[in-house]
């Protein structure tokens, strides 16, 4: 099997000799240059895996070299050596194209585990093939996703992914994972906002046996349980600021220390993280740290929402319809072009997690084998439904949020105020209705649906936000026929 080949570029020779020393013991042949020159020259004349590159050279800096290799051999991983605290020159050197960097004094275990992990990259590929088949859609939106997501795999740095709710936030990140040299890894989820805060730096951090009362045993946190993976912050803006003074540190220093350790532990994570509100927005306000903000959004991946992409919506609600009903073991049923063109009109404020939870409606209700407009149950976009034109005061338009799945035990969300999936005027007293009785009937159902949709069919959430308990809502829901 042929060796690994890296080139090294440092101006001390003390420095080159320990680098190539130790990737020699992990049988990679190395080359070494003092100069961004003489790497260049390196570069042109040989081939090379992975190259190592000091911030601060004689003829120039790291961040040059960086930008030269990714116009020129963008196949080749490039790490950045920086000073020890100086995390500016770091997220400089991640936003130029960098791929990760260690700090100086070089902790020799990040080091391995950071060369092992750029020489387990996947071939480059521009085009995103990797990620045909997983993300869904034709339009240019969805076709430059799969290219950003293809390149930002291949990067150590940490992405923010903005985007409205049910958008597929999370399903981003997990295709990033997948093409990334973590991929043998764990991908560990975790909701921000769903954590007790007494609780989180345990859960994140761990703890040892008898650090406090309760503390039977050791205890791994979410860190150490994705080290060598990727550890996905969703709703990273529910942080508390304790927690997020320590967050910083774990990602700064890629180590962690368990509650009651007495040394830090190096840890090797991608991190990946998301919210439905706007985070510069909440950094403005002062409720998440601007330090944080820098260091978590290095690379900003926007998913675009169904209203930009509305021409995939027949090839998605083809795929969804037919999920659903695996699911449920029925035929699938034929969409009607009526119903299709009902679809597309609406503007779908829910985004993918939406559209899912209307056929998964429909396919209940209709009772066929065609699902004609009326078993939707909605209404067409000029009613009832804020506009991507109409900003919310936070910047964002009627929904913001995360992944398009369905959790079930997501804790209410602070967007439970935006969705309003059904037209008002629908329910208005004007409305033909055959008597008072069903004209209540309707508008409990459609009470009851909205609090469901907006809780994800969490349904001791959407009780607690109807303000009756699990019992009445699961009467109602079987009264209504919509279990």
């Amino acid at each position: 099997m042929t060796r690994k080949r890296a080139l090294v570029v440092d101006d001390e020779p003390d420095i080159r000799e320990l680098i190539e020393i130790t990737l020699g013991r992990m049988g990679v042949d190395t080359r070494s240059a003092e100069d961004v020159g003489k790497a260049k020259t390196l570069l042109k004349d040989e081939s090379f895996d992975f190259c190592l590159t000091d911030m601060r050279l004689p003829d120039g800096n790291g961040i040059e070299l960086v930008q030269h290799i990714q116009t020129h051999y963008p196949h080749i991983p490039v790490a950045m050596i920086t000073a020890h605290g100086n995390m500016e020159s770091a997220v400089d050197a991640l936003k130029a194209g960098a791929f990760d960097f260690v700090s100086k004094p070089v902790n020799l275990e990040q080091l391995r585990n950071l060369v092992d992990t750029a020489l387990n990259l996947k071939p480059f590929d521009s085009k995103g093939e990797g990620t045909a088949q997983e993300l869904l859609g034709e339009t240019p939106g969805m076709e430059q996703l799969r290219r950003q997501i293809t390149k930002l795999a291949r990067s150590q740095a940490p992405i923010y992914i903005s985007g409205e709710s049910g958008s597929g936030k999370e399903l981003v990140a997990r295709l990033i994972h997948d093409q990334g040299p973590h991929a043998s890894g764990l991908f560990v989820p975790v909701n921000c906002g769903a954590i007790p805060t007494e609780l989180m730096e345990s859960e994140f951090f761990g703890h040892t046996k008898g650090s406090f009362t309760g503390a039977v045993a050791d205890k791994e946190g979410l860190f150490q349980a994705a080290s060598g993976g990727t550890l996905f912050l969703d709703e990273v803006a529910d942080l508390p600021l304790a927690m997020q003074v320590k967050l910083l540190r774990g990602i700064q220093e890629k180590a962690i220390r368990p509650i009651g350790g007495q040394k830090e532990i190096p840890v090797d994570v991608r991190i990946l993280s998301a919210t439905h509100k706007n985070l510069a927005g909440e950094v403005k306000a002062g409720n998440f740290r601007q330090d944080l903000y820098y260091r978590i959004n290095v690379i900003e991946l926007k998913v675009p929402s169904l209203r930009e992409r509305r021409d995939d919506i027949p090839l998605l609600a083809a795929e969804l319809l037919n999920r659903v009903a695996e699911d449920y073991g029925v035929a699938v049923p034929e969409i009607s072009k009526e119903a299709m063109e009902k679809l597309i009109d609406y503007p779908f404020p829910g985004n993918v997690r939406e559209l899912q939870n209307i056929l998964e409606r429909a396919l209940t209700l209709s009772g066929g084998s065609i699902i004609k407009p009326e078993d939707l149950h909605i209404t067409s976009s000029s009613q009832g439904v804020a506009h991507p034109e109409s900003p919310q005061p936070d910047g964002h338009s009627a929904m913001s949020g995360d992944d398009d799945r369905d959790d079930g035990d997501d804790d209410d969300r602070d967007n439970d105020d935006n969705w309003s999936g059904q037209d008002n005027d629908a329910l208005s007293p004007d409305s033909d209705v055959d008597s008072l009785e069903s004209y209540l009937e309707d508008v409990e159902k459609n009470a009851i649906v909205t609090a469901l949709d907006a809780t994800r069919w969490n349904r001791t959430a959407a009780a607690k936000k109807l303000g009756i308990t699990l019992r009445a809502l699961r009467y109602k829901l079987k009264k209504l026929n919509l279990e």
